[in-house]
């Protein structure tokens, strides 16, 4: 397919006067294809391409780079570079907001929100008390578990002693581990 150049010279077009305006509200003025800049009337060309899309460019430089195929966003000059880079933008930049972090109590499981709304109300002395009590309940239990092993142990080896040995015994036996299946295939 053949590309097929038109090249027609822009005039004014569509002018409507309302009262006094500013000469700038006035004018047609249409966007360059490729740099983003403003064309006034009588200036620029216009491209159309065999698609019948129509471009638009302020002068002959931005009509070259368009047909070069060259990405106006990595050309420093154009508006869409100095979009991408963030350029010129400063006064419209507006102050980030941060969002604040609030606190709120949520019920955890195994105990709602006022049982925990109760906790936290209790005056120190109370809570330090009833921490104290909970440690010394563990402890005793510790104890008792401990005392139960020491006497387990002294019956085995008032037993030993007497001279009733106990049968030879793995110590992954004595741990209480299954016995190991002997093959029969041999």
């Amino acid at each position: 397919m053949r590309r097929s150049l038109i090249f027609v010279r822009d005039w004014i077009t569509d002018l409507i006067v309302i009262g006094p305006k500013p000469i700038a509200d006035i004018m047609r003025t249409y966007e360059d294809s490729f740099s983003g800049q403003k064309i006034y009337p009588g200036k620029g060309k216009l491209y159309v391409r065999g698609d019948s899309k129509i471009f638009r460019f302020q002068n002959g430089k931005t009509e070259s780079l368009f047909l070069q195929r060259k990405n106006p966003r990595r050309i420093a000059w154009t508006v869409l570079f100095r979009r991408k880079h963030k350029k010129g933008i400063s006064e419209e930049v507006v102050k980030k907001r941060s969002r604040r972090t609030i606190k709120t109590q949520r019920a955890i499981v195994g105990a709602s929100l006022d049982v925990i709304r109760e906790k936290r109300s209790q005056r120190p002395e109370v809570r330090s008390a009833a921490r104290a009590a909970a440690i010394k309940e563990g402890k005793d239990k510790r104890a008792a578990a401990v005392s139960a092993k020491k006497a387990e142990k002294a019956k085995l080896a008032s037993a030993s002693a007497r001279g009733q040995t106990a049968r030879l015994q793995s110590k992954q036996g004595a741990k209480g581990a299954p016995k190991k299946v002997q093959a029969t295939t041999r």
